[in-house]
């Protein structure tokens, strides 16, 4: 196997994602640990003295102790590169979070014990089966007072209607958390706390052993001898084949802040999961092992260094190897480049490459030309990827500068933002953009907006809510070219007709019925609920 393959083969490239406080930024730190990219583990949430998690950059982020955007981490371990995509997991986390995993193999999916499956997890589940990618389970905070683990698997098999294989259990909970049980093994991995900031230490221990009362104590011992004995014969038999189509997800317990059983999942998780997967193109299917480099940006991020001003496109590598000093060609822009400052990120820590692989998630200086879905590919190529949808916003807001004088600003801001992909930005046809309908997934954007356009713009918002709560894109299917006039439309009172900053034409509606009456009273429209990322 050449250099360029087997380099290709040792990475894996992945999203974790999780319900708010389900300890998925905490996981993500203990990886980096494990992985030696830290020394020691920051806690996410504390005092204002404790130092703020390794993987959160924005000074919004710190003040909360949350994520509001994507980060993006490279680490080595065990011989395996490994690219995790950390995920917003807030209430109400955005649409960065839908496209992250456009650009993942695999999804990394955090529970917590004591709460099980929640609202958000139900949605971020729904896209990963949108897409057929793998779903490893993390069941989390078990060092507190948890949930019966059959109840927990029975409740992800139900609500997300995907089976599940423990690939270990766990032996207590709360101050009674001793380990986990490794079914593949049969042993019994013992964890010795100390502290959370440093790796665990491990001791492993056969079933059977004598010892191990002494070790887990003799009720906890015939507690998991008689569990291990129900899950044999009730669980689904272990198919890695599935595993990989996102029909079955293996299930690891531990707790992240105590790094009790981090390291056992990690371990599993890498032999299980594969090397970067083709992509498709239309007809074509671009096999990542292609010598020919492509990419595509899933993410745009402005204003990430304050000193600087700049503008960060991330692209997911999907074929071949990426060389700085070469020119690609830009398909959306019909133009070759060079991709200025190629850069990889330890959340706002930046390292200047020289080359990068299939899997690898890549940061390159953007001064204004790319949008979210735009191919990257050797010149000569002129294929594009499969667009990354564009997922309806649930909320809805009227917004203008509260400072008449300041409009530049809050234009050039707004486009900015919107073209980032964390809002979405609407306006009445044939009116300015003075003020303009900005519509998001969830409503922590209107703060995060908010912030930005106060804290890069020096804008002060207007923002009124609006009674909209569903989004529809409009297709023609009369065969006319030309755009919908509103008095051609048979709209009710809780319609309106908006378009984007694209021009694109789009109905806001208050509710379904309201989407159910339009679509019977214009037969000339058919509504979609995802926009494709062509447009």
């Amino acid at each position: 196997m050449s250099k360029y393959e087997s380099e290709i083969n040792r990475r894996r490239t992945f999203a974790i994602i999780s319900h708010p406080d389900a300890g998925k930024t905490t996981l993500t730190e203990k990886f980096l640990l494990y992985g030696g990219a830290i020394a020691q583990a920051g806690q996410v949430k504390g005092k204002k003295n404790t130092r703020a998690a390794t993987s959160d950059w924005m000074e919004i982020e710190k003040q909360r102790g949350i994520s509001v955007t994507s980060s993006v981490m490279q680490f080595q371990y065990e011989g395996y590169c490994i690219n995790i995509l950390d995920t917003p997991g807030h209430q109400d986390f955005s649409e960065d979070t839908y496209r992250t995993l456009m650009a993942a193999d695999s999804a990394v999916m955090v529970i917590d014990a004591a709460k099980g499956v929640e609202a958000q997890t139900r949605k971020l589940f729904k896209v990963c089966a949108m897409r057929d990618i793998p779903i490893f389970t993390f069941i989390n905070k078990m060092d507190r007072e948890a949930r019966d683990s059959f109840e927990l698997l029975e409740e992800l098999e139900t609500e997300l209607g995907i089976e599940t294989y423990p690939v270990n259990w766990p032996i207590g909970c709360g101050k009674d958390f001793k380990g986990v049980y490794d079914r593949e093994s049969q042993k019994i991995i013992h964890f010795t706390s100390n502290g959370g900031a440093k790796a665990a230490t491990a001791t492993e221990v056969a079933l059977g052993d004598p010892n191990l009362d002494g070790l887990i104590g003799a009720v906890l011992h015939q507690k998991l001898t008689d569990e291990i004995e129900l899950l044999d014969g009730a669980s689904a038999e272990f198919d890695l084949d599935r595993v990989r189509h996102g029909k079955l997800s293996p299930v690891f317990f531990g707790s992240a802040l105590t790094n009790f059983g981090v390291e056992p999942f990690l371990e599993h998780f890498l032999k299980m999961t594969t090397a970067p997967l083709p992509r498709k193109a239309g007809e074509e299917v671009i096999d990542s092992m292609d010598e020919d480099f492509s990419a595509f940006v899933f993410k745009i991020q402005a204003n990430m260094n304050k000193a600087h001003r700049d503008r960060i496109a991330f692209m997911r590598v999907c074929s071949g190897r990426f060389d700085a000093d070469k020119e690609v060609y830009h398909v959306q822009g019909g133009k070759k480049l060079r991709l200025s400052r190629p850069q990889q990120l330890m959340a706002a820590e930046r390292e200047i490459i020289e080359e990068a692989y299939a899997g690898d998630i890549i940061g390159v200086f953007d001064p204004g030309i790319f949008s979210i879905g735009d191919t990257l590919c050797a010149p000569g190529k002129k294929f594009k990827f499969d667009p990354i949808p564009t997922f309806a916003p649930e909320h809805f807001r009227r917004v203008r500068s509260l400072d008449t004088m300041k409009r530049k600003q809050f234009l050039k801001g707004m486009e900015q933002i919107a073209q980032e992909g964390a809002i979405q930005i609407f306006k009445t046809p044939y009116s300015g953009m003075e003020e303009v309908i900005v519509g998001v997934v969830g409503t922590l954007q209107f703060d995060v907006l908010e912030y930005r356009l106060k804290n890069e713009y020096n804008v002060d918002l207007y923002m009124e809510g609006l009674p909209y709560e569903y989004l529809r894109w409009i297709e023609r299917t009369d065969g006319i070219e030309e755009p919908v006039k509103e008095e051609d439309l048979n709209l009710g009172t809780d319609t309106k007709l908006v378009e984007d900053y694209k021009g694109n034409q789009l109905l806001l509606f208050g509710s379904q019925w309201a989407i159910h009456w339009t679509e019977d009273r214009n037969k000339q429209l058919k509504l979609l609920e995802f926009g494709g990322g062509a447009r």
